[in-house]
């Protein structure tokens, strides 16, 4: 099994549309999902936080480039649509096969 961790802040909704498409992946992948709230920027730089929402699969962000900036922001997922707040269904099947 699977474990997903959501990592967010309340200052950006944008996770809350992630955690909803997590929580639609979950049975088909057979998931573990916890979420994380960050809430400091030392606490972003510890956990790895790319900006809310970050999405870590068993430990790891699959979605990270290397160049991204640790703290209390924003993230931007590009996809076919162009720049979103959240990855998409189809970016997180991907990242879950």
């Amino acid at each position: 099994m699977r474990k997903v961790t959501l990592l967010y802040f309340e200052g950006c909704s944008n996770w809350e549309v992630a955690d909803e498409r997590l929580r639609q992946l979950a049975g088909e992948y057979g998931l573990t999902l916890a979420r994380r709230r960050v809430d400091a920027p030392e606490q972003a730089e510890r956990e790895g936080f790319s900006g809310s929402p970050t999405v870590l699969v068993d430990g790891a962000d699959p979605f990270a480039t290397g160049d991204e900036p640790s703290g209390l922001a924003c993230r931007i997922y590009a996809d076919e649509e162009g720049p979103q707040g959240a990855p998409s269904l189809e970016q997180l099947r991907a990242v879950l096969a």
